[in-house]
């Protein structure tokens, strides 16, 4: 199979301003080393991607504080150089007016009429939060092509329905954060200095890995002497046996799960988030910690309507609380980082027996992000903060979808999510 004839229209003010909400750090990498995330971008699917077109529309005197800085801003000119040497054609968009620079019009324009261009693109990738893209990807997927959208903005979620793929908030910084492979980089010479033979887990072929990760998967399961929780055991095997796993999906069974699974290991139970021994280990109990996830019975009628319309994860209010608690405590002790906070949060949470994935505190760090509390400012914010930002600005997103709330629904929300209204 050939590689993937692929379009790339970026809305550079709207998805660095927007990244820079979420992690100022990963916002930077974005705009001062492009090459590196569009190369990511390009192979990080089963068929690499062929750009055709690499179109960035930028305001050329537009500027946005700089949030390393009190009162200092950032022109959005001095990256210019750095997406032209990346192979892009940048399109200067002056402002219009006080808030629009023209640059949407200026992408939408380009996008439909390479549909008619002599060249024949497969696929069209737009980075943008703008949410009047809509009728762009309707356009773009009723032509048949491809339409993956790149954005940072909490809302992109709605669009997902008329887009073949979103990498949105976290995914769109994992994508991007360079502190990841420098982060792994490091976890894999720790690992090769310990190795019993001396190989490090990048010289590893598939079918070494698939071994050794049968050897240490029944060693750490035999010598458990409790339930091991999933999410952690994944992590730690991941490191030690290096980037084989995620380039032939845990061996060709596409998942860790599945590969567990397939060991058929005596005796093994799996169960939510845990595995064990059901001869050796008692099963995991969440005594009074909930099951994050609940069943809709049990969720007030405007709860479930805000929860369908935003496309938020479905969650008790002890586990929104849990997860507000457990970022406030994270962020007065490290230094943020939207992709590690994410990690730990669904980690830890688990192991207190709240099930969730990393959209859940995704979801939370954009909320308050968007809703005025970053997570990344000093000094850190407090779980109460966090909360309260994090219910404004769904209530924001709410009354820009339409979604009708009554008298009352708003305190209903507020609690449910994690932030009563104080008396």
């Amino acid at each position: 199979m050939g590689d993937v004839r692929s379009a790339l229209y970026l809305d550079f003010d709207n998805v660095f301003s927007g990244l820079l909400k979420l992690d100022p750090v990963v916002a930077f990498q974005f705009a001062e080393t492009p090459a590196k995330w569009l190369d990511r971008l390009r192979n990080e699917s089963a068929v690499a991607r062929r750009w055709l077109v690499l179109r960035c529309y930028m305001n050329p005197s537009g500027s946005v504080p700089d949030p390393r800085t009190e009162g200092a801003r950032v022109s959005f000119f001095r990256f210019r150089s750095a997406f032209t040497d990346a192979g892009f054609e940048v399109v200067d968009c002056p402002r219009l007016s006080h808030t629009k620079n023209g640059a949407d019009i200026r992408l939408v324009i380009d996008a439909v009429e390479a549909l008619g261009a002599d060249a024949h693109y497969d696929e069209f990738v737009i980075a943008s939060g703008d949410s009047d893209m809509t009728p762009l990807l309707v356009r773009l997927r009723a032509a048949d092509r491809g339409v993956t959208l790149m954005s940072p903005s909490d809302s992109a979620v709605v669009m997902q329905a008329v887009a073949d793929r979103l990498i949105g908030g976290d995914d769109l910084v994992e994508l991007i954060d360079t502190r990841v492979d420098d982060l792994e980089a490091s976890l894999e010479i720790d690992v090769a200095a310990t190795s019993s033979d001396g190989k490090a887990p990048t010289e590893l072929t598939e079918d070494d890995a698939r071994a050794l990760f049968a050897e240490r998967m029944t060693q750490l399961y035999e010598d458990a002497d409790e339930p091991l929780n999933l999410a952690s055991l994944g992590g730690r095997l991941r490191n030690e046996l290096g980037p084989v796993t995620t380039a032939s999906r845990w061996f060709g069974s596409g998942g860790f799960l599945r590969a567990v699974r397939a060991l058929d290991l005596p005796r093994m139970r799996i169960e939510g988030h845990y595995v064990w021994d059901e001869s050796r280990h008692t099963r995991p109990s969440n005594g009074s910690a909930e099951a994050a996830v609940v069943h809709p019975a049990n969720v007030p009628e405007v709860v479930a309507r805000v929860t369908a319309d935003l496309k938020l994860t479905a969650l008790t209010p002890a586990s929104w609380t849990r997860i507000h608690s457990f970022l406030a405590a994270y962020v007065s002790t490290h230094e943020f980082n939207l992709n590690e906070i994410t990690k730990a949060a669904r980690d830890q949470l688990a192991d207190d027996g709240v099930r969730i994935n990393r959209k859940a505190p995704a979801l939370v760090v954009q909320g308050a992000a968007y809703g005025g509390c970053p997570l990344f400012r000093q000094p850190p914010p407090t779980a109460n903060e966090i909360a309260h930002a994090f219910v404004e600005n769904l209530l924001a997103r709410a009354a820009a979808a339409d979604i009708e709330l009554a008298q009352g629904d708003d305190v209903v929300v507020r609690e449910w999510f994690g932030s009563p209204a104080s008396d």
